[in-house]
């Protein structure tokens, strides 16, 4: 994997804007948006492109009506160059790459945070790591110790199960300087920031 030099790769960007629609809501779209996203940077073999979501609200589900992508000019180019936007072309408006603005002081780390929600799926993993009964499994992580976090989201589903899942955003404080970080098929990072504006 490439290690992406935040002040360096992530001077360009381009937003794709989810249209209104009658028939979908725009958590539905953003899903499927997002979905087909993550497919296209594991095609690309991408982590050098970040994303954030410029109208994120901190709490709660939404996470706007924009997708930014983040990167250089040259990889985004590569990168929407690919038709992996078939069928959602009427959904989306989208934005030419750009330079990032000069008058740019901000950055955020955008980040997957993972939900220790299913107290029974840590249970068997318990028992399976460590060879514990299930009561033991029990009284370590009884029912109660499922956490439940208030972050914007988009809702999944597994290649490998076909399970859905929520996969929870965190857009991290407003930083004064860049940092460098590589960046995950789903264009987050728990070290590298993006641009913020």
């Amino acid at each position: 994997m490439m290690r992406a030099k935040s002040e360096r790769a992530m001077d360009h960007y381009l937003d794709i804007t989810l249209l209104p629609d009658p028939e979908f809501s725009q958590n539905h779209l953003m899903d499927a948006l997002f979905a087909k996203m993550h497919r296209a940077l594991v095609a690309a073999r991408c982590a050098d492109i970040g994303i954030s979501f410029p109208q994120v609200r901190e709490k709660g589900t939404g996470l706007g009506t924009v997708l930014r992508l983040h990167g250089l000019a040259s990889r985004l180019s590569e990168l929407m160059a690919v038709n992996w936007l078939a069928g959602m072309r009427d959904h989306t408006a989208l934005s030419a790459v750009q330079a990032v603005p000069s008058t740019c002081t901000s950055f955020r780390v955008v980040s997957r945070l993972q939900a220790k929600s299913n107290p029974a799926r840590e249970r068997r993993r318990l028992i399976r790591r460590k060879g514990l009964t299930e009561e033991e499994a029990m009284a370590k992580i009884p029912d109660q110790c499922a956490e439940v976090l208030h972050l914007p989201y988009v809702q999944m589903r597994s290649q490998s199960t076909g399970e859905r899942f929520l996969l929870f955003i965190r857009h991290g404080p407003v930083q004064a300087a860049p940092a460098e970080g590589i960046f995950s098929a789903y264009g987050l990072s728990p070290t590298g920031t993006v641009p913020w504006f």
